[in-house]
């Protein structure tokens, strides 16, 4: 497909947006061949009226994602979660457990010291 030169018109659809362009009244929108794109990369099936209601929702989250990119976190120390946490695990102590003998008195089935359990698997 070659490059219409500046005399000749674009017959081949939509102008294409640049990447880096803003939308509609600054906001970073997504084009219907933008979501088209997404879609294909997704491996997604959409129908025209998908595309074009996508594209909206699609937009409104890009704009409301740059509304947050706009808060002033200077003086904002990084964090790995909302809400400080603290540790509600119990110390690790170690402690006496039963004895092997006992264990295995209450087993339906005992050999060598180890639990006796029926074999799932064929030998080799």
């Amino acid at each position: 497909m070659s490059t219409p030169s500046p005399q000749e018109p674009a017959t081949a659809g939509p102008e294409p947006q640049a990447a880096t362009a803003l939308g509609r009244e600054g906001t970073a929108g997504l084009g219907r061949d933008d979501v088209a794109h997404l879609a294909r990369l997704a491996r997604l099936a959409l129908a025209d009226e998908e595309l074009d209601h996508f594209a909206g929702q699609l937009s409104a989250v890009l704009d409301a994602v740059a509304e947050v990119g706009k808060a002033d976190v200077a003086d904002v120390p990084p964090m790995t979660h909302a809400v400080p946490l603290t540790n509600v695990t119990r110390d690790d102590v170690v402690s006496p457990s039963l004895p092997r003998d006992v264990v295995l008195a209450q087993a339906p089935a005992a050999e060598d010291n180890r639990f006796r359990v029926p074999q799932i698997l064929g030998e080799e």
